[in-house]
């Protein structure tokens, strides 16, 4: 069952970069990481916005982990740690589902004093086993622990799936 059609995707993007905008215009730069494909794809389509309609300097960067087994490997970033001490960082993710990814991803982040981490997600299930607080939410969707979301960002055309 689609959740998300096209229009309904990229009106939640712009919301969430308006949102983000309000929330940290103030700040002399935020730094938006996006975690792995989809995430990182969802973070550059808030960061395409995010720089058309604001006036924050924006810095994208990515995380890299693995979700199914997230102590199997490093936690990686596309820039060096010491970079984002003092920074206001916006973790961006397709899904928000137990929360374990958007855990793991902030692992890094301990071993620094950022200014602040706020979280962006695009569809935010009701299932947190892990103590994530999603900042910005695309969609809030209460499901069953069996359902799965699919999100698709790479096309031209985007969507949300519940299956």
């Amino acid at each position: 069952m689609q959740v998300l059609n096209d229009r309904e995707v990229r009106q939640k993007i712009r919301r969430l970069a308006i949102q983000i905008l309000e929330q940290n215009h103030h700040e002399s730069e935020i730094y938006l990481a996006g975690i792995n494909n989809n995430g990182f794809h969802f973070a550059q389509l808030l960061y395409e916005d995010l720089l058309y309609i604001g006036k924050v300097p924006i810095n994208l960067i990515n995380i890299r982990l693995n979700p199914a087994n997230p102590l199997s490997q490093e936690v990686q970033l596309d820039i060096p740690l010491e970079k984002l001490s003092g920074s206001s960082i916006v973790i961006a993710d397709d899904v928000a589902n137990t929360g374990r990814t958007l855990f793991y991803a902030m692992k890094p982040l301990m071993e620094i004093l950022p200014k602040k981490i706020e979280v962006a997600v695009l569809v935010d299930r009701k299932h947190k086993a892990f103590p994530i607080h999603v900042n910005y939410v695309g969609l809030a969707l209460a499901t069953t622990l069996k359902d799965h979301i699919q999100v698709d960002l790479k096309e031209n055309v985007y969507s949300a799936y519940l299956m």
